[in-house]
């Protein structure tokens, strides 16, 4: 196993500490002395328009972050990754999600297989699958077409499909609606639920060993709500054939663990795979994205994996001067470590985006919050960095007050698109351009901010004007898009995905584990027993915990 480079101990680092303490940071100067600032610093990939003007970036610094780059090889850890190389060290895989956008007939050969064959083989199967829920030929088991598809998930087997469901519901078919279900909260498991068909319900189970905690007790609980439906309306009767029938007509597994399904009762020909070198969040163009292939139909769903495959072309050969993921990165990693910016946002200034911060956070932290290297030494730098947002205009009357006048550094991603799905007038006015509008405004305002002076100017009283005053200089990218369609969203997701394995190269961590997940998994399976014990079973749990579960089991029983 290579050990990383100590990005700390590179040339570079020590140039970036000095430019951090030196570099005066002044849109309004820069901006009036570089007329062409935003053409200098405005990049495309793929279809997007991504504006890196506002960021503390001049020439030097964009220079200095190429180098860093080169220091710590991100092109050879990148040109590994594309390779099949098992750059996942600590489970000693590949890391090959950028395989499941390759065209059919491309080469990828990993351990004496081409694995390009491997993901085409099953998305046939997947689009069969969808081309006949889709017409109705492949309905429930009283041949009712399917009108609701059920996702049980969690983790990346959730959070991509929602979100890219709810990002693609203009495109979705008139008779399919899709839900997820993730919480082990029983109320997640009613809610979505008890107002369906049984007849026309299908459940999709993605587990890739089928024995993950909370979907497979969702699982069986669809089980046991799927037969008591259909026995109780007559649609079958009380014997274990047609409780079997029902189950293969009603249930399918993205799984690898063919035994598990076939003991679940779901029809082998009805469970698609996928491969170790898929980690969960870096999944949702596999078979774990079917409810959204199924609602959004194959063509659609070629378009979304050819916006993914346009934006790993364009990180594989774009120079790293130029390389939108690749400088995202950098940024991110030049003001998490020299600023202390211990967060950053994304704001979407789309409503059908609204589960993508969400998604963000797990491909992200669950990526990059490591405190070890990928050859298990520890880390040098902080590492990290916590995702969130809302869409605009939501956020704006929720937290930009903190983004304007807060204290901290957040570098903000500002997400517009030029073309909505629906073009809607008020008044005669362009709604649309009306959103748009705050999409450009807010941008402009953390950039420039309002000088005291200015407020002066407005009239308004003194012992007032401090408060009024906007320092700017606050980072954001712009990135603007024709419109918000399947292919722009596959470019979006990968943008993202490399940004993630930037950081990490930089940081020189394996960003394709999570053994950080384990641990309250392992005590929670522990725990689960003492809730229904005696009390003399928790004297083996610390003092706190001890007292929760006593005050939990008496307001369970409703004596508190």
């Amino acid at each position: 196993m290579n050990s990383p480079v100590d990005p700390t101990s590179t040339p570079a680092w020590a140039e970036l500490e000095n430019l951090h303490r030196s570099l005066d940071v002044d849109f309004r100067k820069w901006f009036a002395e570089e007329p062409n600032r935003a053409q200098q610093f405005t990049l495309r990939a793929g279809d997007l328009t991504v504006d890196l003007s506002r960021n503390y970036l001049n020439q030097q610094v964009r220079d200095t972050l190429v180098s860093l780059a080169a220091q710590v090889d991100l092109a050879g850890r990148r040109d590994a990754m594309f390779r099949g190389d098992r750059i996942n060290t600590t489970e000693d895989r590949s890391v090959l999600h950028v395989a499941l956008r390759l065209p059919k007939g491309a080469e990828l050969d990993v351990d004496g297989v081409n694995v390009v064959d491997q993901v085409h083989e099953v998305l046939d199967r997947e689009i069969s699958f969808a081309e006949a829920v889709r017409s109705g030929e492949r309905g429930g088991v009283t041949g009712k077409p399917i009108t609701t598809v059920v996702n049980i998930g969690i983790g990346g087997s959730d959070l991509g499909p929602v979100m890219v469901y709810e990002a693609l519901k203009p495109y979705k078919h008139d008779r399919i609606e899709c839900r997820f279900i993730s919480n082990i909260d029983p109320a997640d498991m009613y809610e979505k639920t008890h107002d369906l068909d049984a007849e026309t319900t299908l459940f999709i189970v993605a587990s890739k060993t089928f024995t993950t905690l909370e979907t497979m007790t969702n699982a069986r609980m669809a089980k046991n709500w799927l037969i008591n439906s259909l026995q109780s309306s007559g649609a079958i009767d009380g014997t274990a054939d047609s409780r079997a029938r029902a189950i293969k007509r009603h249930f399918v597994a993205v799984s690898t663990n063919a035994e598990k399904v076939s003991e679940f009762g779901i029809d082998h020909a009805n469970m698609f795979g996928f491969w170790d070198w898929v980690g969960g969040r870096y999944s949702v163009d596999s078979a774990v994205g079917l409810s959204a292939l199924i609602a959004i139909g194959p063509d659609n769903w070629q378009d979304f994996l050819e916006g993914f495959l346009a934006i790993d072309k364009h990180f594989m050969i774009t120079p790293i001067a130029e390389n939108v993921p690749a400088l995202m990165g950098l940024l991110n990693v030049f003001y998490s470590n020299f600023y202390n910016a211990q967060s950053h946002v994304v704001l979407p200034y789309s409503q059908y985006l609204h589960r993508f911060p969400a998604y963000l956070q797990q491909l992200t932290m669950e990526s990059n919050g490591k405190s070890t290297r990928w050859d298990t030494s520890p880390v040098t730098t902080e590492t990290g960095e916590i995702f969130w947002g809302e869409p605009g205009t939501n956020g704006q009357h929720a937290f930009y007050q903190l983004l304007h006048q807060g204290t901290r550094v957040i570098p903000a991603d500002f997400i517009g698109f030029a073309r909505p799905a629906h073009a809607l007038t008020e008044a005669g006015a362009d709604v649309h351009d009306l959103f748009m509008s705050n999409f450009f405004a807010q941008t402009q305002a953390l950039a420039f901010g309002k000088t005291a002076d200015e407020v002066r100017a407005e009239g308004t009283p003194e012992p007032l004007v401090p408060a009024r005053v906007f320092s700017g200089n606050r980072p954001t990218t712009s990135i603007l898009a024709p419109e918000l369609s399947p292919r722009i969203l596959g470019e979006l997701i990968a943008l993202y995905e490399h940004i993630t394995f930037t950081e990490g190269a930089v940081w020189g961590i394996d960003s394709f584990d999570q053994w950080g997940v384990e641990l309250g998994k392992t005590l929670a399976k522990n725990i689960a027993p003492l809730l229904t014990a005696g009390d003399e079973a928790l004297m083996s749990q610390d003092s706190s915990t001890m007292s929760l579960i006593r005050a939990y089991k008496a307001m369970r029983a409703g004596n508190r």
